[in-house]
């Protein structure tokens, strides 16, 4: 696509990619479940791959936002395999994966 339909259409991408990170941060702050506290954080990182590939795009260096978006997507996976083995190890030892069966964490 042309730069033009980027620049044209920046107001609409940026607000969408502003919208994904208000409802993630939301989603990380407000909920007490472990599941959807990763959603939340799929959704950050969702939100700034947009905004990534957008300013990569208007600016016209699109191989240098493409590259840090897939050294962003290889880092969000790892991340969450983590915390998703870890939300699974929580919910088995408890029986539930909520945050309060955090409060017994022995070091």
């Amino acid at each position: 696509m042309s730069p033009t339909f980027w620049i044209e259409n920046f107001k609409l991408l940026a607000a969408t990619a502003g919208l994904l990170f208000a409802a993630g941060l939301y989603m990380v702050i407000v909920s007490h479940n472990l599941v959807r506290i990763l959603i939340g954080i799929e959704m950050l990182t969702k939100g700034v791959t947009l905004l990534l590939g957008l300013a990569g795009a208007v600016t016209g260096r699109l191989a240098l936002a493409e590259a840090f978006i897939i050294t962003l997507i290889v880092l969000e996976v790892v991340a969450i395999a983590v915390a998703a083995g870890l939300v699974v190890g929580i919910f088995g030892h408890h029986g539930r994966a909520r945050v309060s069966a955090l409060d017994e964490l022995k070091g």
